[in-house]
């Protein structure tokens, strides 16, 4: 799904339970003006999950969209479990990469990134989700993400509960779900990181409950020239960082490179 923004495109792999609503609501904020296009993965919102598919399928399905799309070259942004995916592209496609972002991403070593139990299956559907969407809120904003104290205003409220409410109907992203939490989070841990080339920056809170920061910081390490931007706080959805995350990337997409 492009957005109408006249600016460099920006190709943005989205986050679990999401899709191209969902990739659009992330960046949001932060990317004002761009040309944003964020289909849906494999299994979300109607895109078709390949037998047998593989994050390197994915990020080769980016490379067929921005031929249809007659776009050469973007800047890739992945959010969450949209990491591998996002992080394949930029290995398999690197021509065609301008600069990798990554939000509040699933790196090598991510408590995340290791598949669950086989009846977690069972929880990716919309009655026990929305049952605890209701029922128990709070302890739903935790498995989002929201670290303990928050939301502290108003505004983080609204943006909570919007990203809350954003992944719901889970039928038409279920096996989305399924994928990324079975095969592509845990794909990261075998991804040769150390071979991206280009500009890469790292974005991610220091409180994030659900994708936590010490492999975000060892994989700034390890792929070369990369910029971690370490937030003090907001959690896996970034609460209350819009302005900032808006400003570093700003000044970061505009950089011919990585200092």
């Amino acid at each position: 799904m492009p957005s109408p923004g006249l600016g460099d495109p920006v190709l943005v792999s989205h986050g679990i339970f999401h899709g191209c609503d969902g990739g659009l609501l992330s960046v949001r904020s932060s990317l004002p003006g761009r040309r944003i296009i964020a289909p849906s993965r494999f299994g979300y919102l109607g895109s078709e999950l390949p037998a047998a598919a593989t994050p390197e399928d994915q990020a080769d399905a980016f490379a067929a969209l921005l031929d249809h799309l007659d776009v050469a070259r973007v800047d890739v942004v992945g959010i969450s479990a949209g990491t591998t995916a996002a992080l394949e592209f930029a290995l398999r496609h690197p021509d065609r990469t301008r600069h990798l972002v990554v939000m509040s991403g699933s790196f090598p070593g991510d408590p995340m990134a290791v598949a669950p139990p086989a009846w977690a299956k069972l929880l990716y559907a919309d009655l026990p989700l929305w049952a605890m969407k209701k029922l128990a809120r709070p302890q739903f904003a935790r498995l989002m993400g929201v670290p303990a104290g928050f939301p502290k205003t108003l505004e983080q409220a609204q943006e909570m509960d919007e990203m809350v409410e954003s992944i719901f109907p889970i039928g038409p992203r279920a096996a989305g779900a399924v994928f990324d939490t079975c095969i592509s989070n845990p794909a990261v841990n075998d991804l040769p990181i150390e071979k991206i080339t280009v500009p890469t920056i790292i974005i991610h809170a220091k409180d994030d409950p659900l994708c936590v920061f010490a492999p975000a910081k060892e994989a700034a390490h390890r792929i070369p020239g990369c910029i971690l931007v370490a937030q003090e706080s907001g959690g896996h959805l970034g609460l209350g960082q819009s302005e900032p995350t808006g400003a570093t990337l700003d000044d970061f997409l505009r950089a011919p490179k990585a200092a």
